[in-house]
Parts: C-alpha cells; sequence; structure tokens
C-alpha cells in the first residue's frame, strides 16, 4: 500500500449524511448563541445529560441579554448537576460581555470569540465552525482520536500545538464541505472509533493505519480518574444544598452534607469561595454566589 495514510472526505461525509444523531443544536433555527451554550455544557459531559437542561436553557435565555439580566445563583441553580459549575458562572459572564459589547450577537471571527470570558481555543472554533460553517479546524478528544489513529496508525497521546495544524490538513477545501466533515470526524470519534471497544466494522473509512498497524495499543494505558471520594465530589455536595435552598445557609448544613472527612470538606468550601461559586454573608451564612451579598 503506498503513500501515506489520510481521510476519506467523500465516504466520511457519506456516512454523516445518512447515520447523524439529530441533536437539537444541529437544526437550522438553533442560533449562534444556542451553539454556544451547547458546546460548554457538553464539554466532559454527555449529550443525554446535557439535552434536557439545553432546552430549558435555550426556553429561558433565548438571547444572551437575557442570560444577562439573571443573577449568577439562577444560573447555577439552572445549571444542575451538569458537572464543573464553573462553566456556567463564564457563560453567565460571557452573555453580560455579549449583550454589553456585541449586539447581543456571537461574534463570528475566531480572534474575537477568544476574547470572551470562557472562550477557549476549541470553544471559538467550534462556534465559528458548527454557528457560522467556517474552515477552521476543530479538535476535541474524539477528533484528536480518529486522525491519531486512521492518519499515524496509533493511539493519541498527549495534546500538541500541531493537532491543529494536521488537522486542518485534512479538511476538504470548499468551505460548506469543511464544516460538514469537522462534525463528521467528531461524529466518528463519538460514536464509532471510541477510546474503549471502537466498533471498527461500522467505520466508514475505507482505510486506517492503525486497523494497518495491527490496532497497536497506547504506550501507557490512561489511568481512570475516580469521581467517588474526590474533593469535586465534595465540592458538588456543598452544591447542592445551597442550589436546593432558598437563601444563604448556616456552616452546619454544610457539616451535615460531607461528614466522611472534615479537613476534605473544609478544603472543597474553601476552593468553592476561591471560584467564586459560593460567598459568605457578614454573618457567617453561606449562599452561591451573588446571593449572599443580595441577603446582607
Amino acid at each position: 500500500m503506498t503513500g501515506p495514510a489520510t481521510i476519506d472526505a467523500r465516504a466520511l461525509l457519506e456516512w454523516f449524511g445518512e447515520t447523524a444523531r439529530e441533536l437539537p443544536w444541529r437544526e437550522p433555527d438553533a442560533t449562534a448563541w444556542h451553539i454556544l451554550m451547547s458546546e460548554i455544557m457538553l464539554q466532559q459531559t454527555p449529550v443525554v445529560r446535557v439535552e434536557p437542561i439545553w432546552r430549558e436553557w435555550v426556553a429561558r435565555w433565548p438571547v444572551p441579554s437575557a442570560m444577562a439580566a439573571s443573577s449568577q445563583a439562577e444560573v447555577l441553580r439552572a445549571w444542575g448537576k451538569l458537572g464543573y459549575p464553573r462553566r456556567a458562572l463564564r457563560l453567565h459572564e460571557c452573555a453580560r460581555v455579549l449583550a454589553a459589547e456585541h449586539g447581543d450577537v456571537v461574534p463570528a471571527d475566531v480572534d474575537v470569540l477568544l476574547s470572551l470570558p470562557g472562550i477557549g481555543a476549541y470553544t471559538a472554533r467550534a462556534v465559528a465552525c458548527f454557528a457560522y460553517g467556517q474552515r477552521v479546524p476543530v479538535v476535541d478528544t474524539n477528533v484528536r482520536r480518529v486522525v491519531a489513529r486512521a492518519v499515524h496508525g496509533r493511539e493519541p497521546g498527549n495534546p500538541s500545538s500541531r493537532d491543529l495544524a494536521e488537522t486542518e490538513a485534512l479538511l476538504p477545501v470548499p468551505v460548506p464541505r469543511a464544516a460538514k466533515f469537522s462534525a463528521a470526524l467528531m461524529e466518528l470519534g463519538a460514536l464509532v472509533c471510541t477510546a474503549r471497544n471502537p466498533d471498527c466494522a461500522r467505520c466508514p473509512l475505507p482505510r486506517c493505519a492503525w486497523v494497518d498497524a495491527g490496532k497497536p495499543a497506547a504506550a501507557l494505558p490512561k489511568k481512570v480518574q475516580k469521581y467517588e471520594g474526590t474533593d469535586r465530589q465534595a465540592r458538588g455536595r456543598l452544591l447542592d444544598v445551597l442550589r436546593d435552598a432558598s437563601g444563604p445557609v448556616e456552616g452546619i448544613r454544610l457539616d451535615l452534607a460531607w461528614t466522611r472527612d472534615p479537613g476534605q470538606r473544609a478544603r472543597a468550601l474553601d476552593s468553592l469561595l476561591v471560584d467564586g461559586l459560593i460567598e459568605q454573608t457578614e454573618d457567617g451564612l453561606f449562599a452561591l454566589a451573588g446571593e449572599g451579598s443580595a441577603a446582607g
């Protein structure tokens, strides 16, 4: 077999056209703001958990100014248990900037998107691509895995500055095809070329360097990140108390929410205060961000 391995855009696009999931943020009436919200929510969170909350947010906050008019606490409560709640605060901050400085519209330019609060390299390119159809590389863990396997014949290593350039080189030249190719590449990694037990029999690509090489294992197997008993779980329990409360609560309520390790509870509480997710009132009560000062 001659020539370097690549990704057959035609085969991939045909497969995507036939099997793409009907996700609500892919509908024609989804705005750039709706797509931005979905991208923030989908970071490290599966679609099945995101979709119902995303629908609620679109109905409640259809434009950035609607969210900007709400308090931080309202946004945190609506975030529910999606995890990594700092994302909610950053999105609220982003909504305020969009409403005040961008005419309530999410910009299309990647560099302008990168200047917004909470918008990183992946999210900026995802919005430019999926909301505005631009020919820009969109690289998440799924894309990195497909490219590493299909093109390089190996499992993905650590993220690299080369990832964007390598992915961009694979994009079809016509802009509309490039945007759809990016979505298809991500879909392939999410549904078929998965990290564990990839379903190679369902893969639409006629050639894969990883399969040709005998599916070599990663040099160092990744450690599975546990959740039970972690500081992150402790933080979540404390936040649950404040989300369920109608106002500031006494510290004893938080003590009872995590009794297995007082030192860990204190560490989790301190980190929530430092991250600005919660605040302490003048009389020593605890509340979600924005509610403690209002109560005082």
